[in-house]
């Protein structure tokens, strides 16, 4: 049944007013045009000389106005005084009208109508001006009441009676689904927990990374309950005028009652909630003010009012804890990335209704997709779609999917890129480095693909997939990172003998993870033994002997190994080097056969299990902000020889897998360089392969096949924060990324 359209009253006053000033203006342009003469006017005293001498044959007299009808048929007109008679005028003049030789005079008497039009006429430019007048001032009250409007809530409503999404349209996390199922319950069933004196969360605050369906989510529970639903931003509250952020939350939460049982639903509340006296701005701040609104009517509900608020947000770390207290958000449900039985879900959610092929495996897309959130998935089954649309195809096919999982990654191919052969070989060898080092070392996640195909500012990339969902990572595991990522220098250097930019990132990664371990884990290297302690008088008599074979110093700490090769321990005092001791105490240390070596400023006991330096950052967002430091410069000297130490130690580690494969890096180096790329079967098969002799890889490489013409595609933009989605390609040689 089709809905008539609905009348606006404001739209009818205004064309109405408008109508009149366009009738006013044409009786007044008539007017005007009427009162011009469109011959001109004959004198009175000339129409007296035309009676006198007989050629006046009729006078017309109209009010003032005078048509004159000569005896030679022409027709004159003319005015006289107003007040005087016509005939008097003739009589004066010694012209007498009744005469058969003089003027024949009509009088023509206008009607009442005819009067009331020349008054109207008359008072036409006073109606204009009035009315004017009188529409300047509706618009200005109309202004006002604009005005007043603006601290109106800008909530927008959708009714019950037509829910768009429930959670069947919701995949992925199950666990908030049964947490807001009760809040579904509680509002089509309340006498339920009333009778038994339960009381629901007055609001539930919804909290995860970007696209996990936060407000997806909050869309279900409203159609699932079937109740009026409020949308608004936190960013709406927020104005550069005083007052107005609390007046719309008190709106709002005027128009939630009248609705009641409703859902009120504040999407990145974080923007509006943040912790009270965290920044800028006094306690007449208006973000502050709007903040104690919003604490006020959500903990002034009445018993009875069956209003939930659901709020979302990415910031949790951020909010202000009287927000968070009992009796207001009081629970929190957290919607995290989805495990892979999620992504299968999500993704058969998506796929509904789409043409796809047979050969296309859900199971096999969710592998390949560890990291991706409820949108990055959306957005994939989107591209695949439209790579077949573009491709001329009916249906999505397999191909189309893996496109398009390269593309949310690093974005669309650039194959129309020209690079010379000289930078493409580099780049081969630069992946090939990477995959080799990332197959051969343990604790690695098995090599999926490798492309020399530049993509976004790669030059080329090398993805790994773990083997299933991982929350937890071990400190071998962080090294065999490491070594991957060194992979492509090292590679770059052993063939070539020179090094290029390509490696920026991966040094750039590999240092990250170096430092988390050593600042954030407590991963640092510990003394796996202890030792026996030597005091150091023992210590400079043992020197002066010659008893002393090595003494490693580690800061104030004494490494000490004996002739004998029996280890100790000592100790020195602060602020004096070890050759300053012993030179104290007469020793000299050039003519002693002890060997001195500095291994560190730290002592022995190593960095230790801690976490150093206080960090403010994104939790759901992956971004540290600012990192207020707890510790000494000699404990940050420590620090980052450590970390110089691990990144080292992965490119030894590299070093020596690469050396040992020399000939496996050749045979996948040449692979890439005329095929461009490999993954899958076929990938694992070429690297669980013998390689060839080594005369076989120094032939020259037969030409490439003929290349199919590639269809002309699109480029998009890449998502915000790909590059950090897993699967994390390793990124080969290309132009630097532009800082953010």
């Amino acid at each position: 049944m089709s809905r008539m359209p609905q009348k606006n009253p404001k739209l009818g006053r205004n064309i109405g007013i408008y109508l009149l000033i366009f009738l006013a203006l044409g009786a007044i342009l008539f007017v005007l045009y009427r009162s011009s003469p469109s011959q001109a006017e004959t004198s009175i005293s000339a129409v007296l000389d035309l009676a006198r001498n007989h050629k006046v044959k009729q006078i017309e007299v109209n009010g003032d106005d005078l048509v004159v009808r000569t005896t030679d048929g022409r027709t004159l007109r003319s005015r006289k005084e107003t007040g005087s008679s016509m005939v008097e005028i003739l009589e004066r003049a010694g012209i007498s009208s009744a005469s058969s030789s003089g003027p024949e005079v009509i009088v023509k008497g206008s009607s009442g109508l005819g009067s009331f039009l020349n008054i109207l006429v008359g008072f036409l430019p006073l109606i204009f001006f009035g009315g004017l007048l009188l529409f300047m001032m509706r618009q200005a009250q109309g202004a006002g009441s604009q005005t007043m409007n603006f601290a109106r809530s800008r909530a927008r409503l959708f009714m019950a009676n037509k829910p768009t999404v429930t959670f069947a349209d919701v995949a992925g996390v199950d666990e908030a689904k049964v947490e807001l199922q009760e809040v579904v319950e509680f509002l089509k069933f309340p006498e339920r927990f009333a009778a038994l004196g339960a009381r629901v969360p007055r609001g539930v605050l919804l909290v995860g990374p970007p696209g996990t369906g936060k407000t997806l989510m909050a869309k279900a529970v409203a159609g699932e309950a079937g109740v009026p639903f409020f949308s608004i931003s936190g960013s709406e509250f927020v104005e550069m005028f005083v007052g107005v952020g609390a007046s719309r939350v008190r709106d709002l939460f005027d128009q939630a009652k009248r609705n009641a049982p409703c859902i009120v639903f504040v999407d990145e509340i974080d923007a509006v909630g943040r912790h009270r006296g965290a920044g800028l701005g006094g306690g007449h701040d208006e973000r502050e003010q709007t903040l104690n609104q919003i604490l006020v009517e959500m903990d002034g509900f009445d018993t009875g009012t069956n209003i939930i608020v659901l709020a979302a947000t990415n910031r949790p770390d951020i909010l202000d804890p009287a927000l968070l207290r009992p009796g207001r958000f009081d629970r929190r449900v957290v919607l995290d990335l989805p495990d892979i039985n999620g992504r299968i879900g999500i993704l058969k959610v998506h796929m509904k209704g789409k043409p796809i092929a047979p050969e296309v495996s859900v199971d096999y897309i969710a592998r390949q997709t560890p990291g991706f959130s409820g949108a990055d998935l959306a957005n994939l089954v989107n591209e695949a779609a439209i790579l077949a649309a573009r491709r001329g195809r009916k249906t999505i096919i397999q191909d189309d999917v893996a496109e398009s999982i390269d593309r949310v990654i690093a974005g669309p191919a650039r194959k129309s890129r020209v690079i010379i052969r000289k930078e493409k070989e580099i780049t081969a060898y630069h992946e090939a480095g990477h995959a080799i080092v990332g197959h051969l070392v343990p604790g690695n996640d098995p090599v999926q693909k490798i492309s020399v195909i530049s993509r976004g500012s790669m030059g080329g990339y090398t993805r790994s997939l773990p083997q299933e969902d991982r929350y937890l990572a071990t400190r071998d595991q962080f090294k065999a990172e490491m070594a991957t990522f060194m992979g492509g220098r090292v590679a770059e250097a052993l063939m070539f003998g020179d090094i290029t930019t390509g490696a920026s990132n991966d040094l750039e990664r590999a240092t990250q993870v170096a430092r988390a371990m050593v600042t954030r884990y407590g991963m640092s290297e510990r003394p796996k033994a202890e030792y026996e302690e030597m005091p150091i008088s023992t210590l400079v008599e043992q020197a002066r002997a010659g008893k002393l074979k090595t003494i490693d110093v580690y800061g104030n700490d004494l490494l000490v190994t004996d002739a004998t090769g029996k280890q100790f321990k000592s100790r020195k005092e602060p602020g004096a080097t070890l050759v300053e001791v012993f030179q104290r105490a007469g020793v000299d240390t050039k003519q002693s056969d002890v060997s001195i070596s500095v291994k560190s400023s730290l002592g022995l006991t190593g960095l230790g299990p801690r976490t150093f330096g206080r960090r403010e950052e994104m939790i759901f967002l992956g971004r540290e902000i600012t990192e207020q430091r707890d510790y000494s410069d000699d404990v940050a000297r420590a620090i980052d020889e450590e970390v110089k130490r691990l990144v080292e130690d992965g490119y030894r580690l590299a070093e020596s897998v690469l050396t040992a494969n020399k000939r496996k890096l050749m045979q996948l180096a040449r692979h890439l360089i005329q095929y461009e790329s490999i993954e899958g079967d076929e990938l694992q098969n070429l690297l669980n392969s013998e390689p060839p002799s080594l005369e076989e890889l120094q032939k020259p490489l037969p030409p490439p096949p003929t290349p199919v013409q590639p269809v002309t595609e699109t480029k998009v933009s890449v998502p915000k924060g790909a590059e950090s989605l897993r699967p994390t390609p390793q990124t080969g040689p290309g132009p630097a990324p532009a800082s953010a």
